[in-house]
């Protein structure tokens, strides 16, 4: 990961088939299996493989970092399909989002996942470690501690940040928007 970040590209190319597995696992959590999802486990896994080898000459210390990275990839790739196919889609039947650590990218959550992506911007723009701290559970299931290392903060302070970041966004997504 050091070699990569120094912007040695062989490096990137050996690191992640390593990786593969994880991101293969990272991505199936969040689709869940859902057969009616638009994107399946190994077209999210290739399609966040090509942004991550895109990537210039990126900080990454350790695997946190790596999967941070990797969750941030996969966050975008998912709202970006989920912003296309709602705008194909426009109304009808759209579920609210339960928001779990496993198993909620699916097609009839589209118009939440958009939502969820706006609500995580307000909180990025007011309280960036929060955001990340979201994203780094809801897009790239990363582990309490994984986040807390990818952030530079203790265990405790993810841990109460999370907490503070997910009572946020159950407000926020609920229309109770914080001034």
């Amino acid at each position: 990961m050091r070699r990569w970040s120094a912007g040695d590209e062989s490096a990137r190319d050996r690191l992640v088939p390593l990786v593969y597995d994880g991101l293969r696992q990272l991505a199936h959590r969040r689709l869940g299996g859902a057969p009616e999802s638009s994107l399946d486990t190994t077209e999210l896994v290739h399609e966040a493989y090509l942004r991550l080898v895109d990537a210039r000459r990126v900080e990454l210390p350790d695997r946190a970092n790596f999967l941070a990275l990797a969750s941030e990839v996969m966050r975008n790739l998912l709202v970006d399909r989920a912003r296309a196919r709602l705008a194909a889609k426009r109304g009808g039947g759209v579920r609210p989002l339960e928001l779990g650590d496993y198993e909620w990218v699916a097609d009839e959550n589209l118009e939440a996942i958009a939502d969820l992506d706006d609500a995580l911007k307000r909180l990025a723009s007011l309280k960036p470690r929060h955001g990340q701290l979201l994203q780094h559970r809801y897009f790239g299931g990363l582990t309490l501690e994984e986040s807390a290392t990818a952030t530079g903060v203790s265990l405790a302070t993810a841990k109460r940040e999370l907490r503070l970041a997910r009572a946020w966004l159950a407000r926020e997504l609920n229309g109770e928007r914080f001034a």
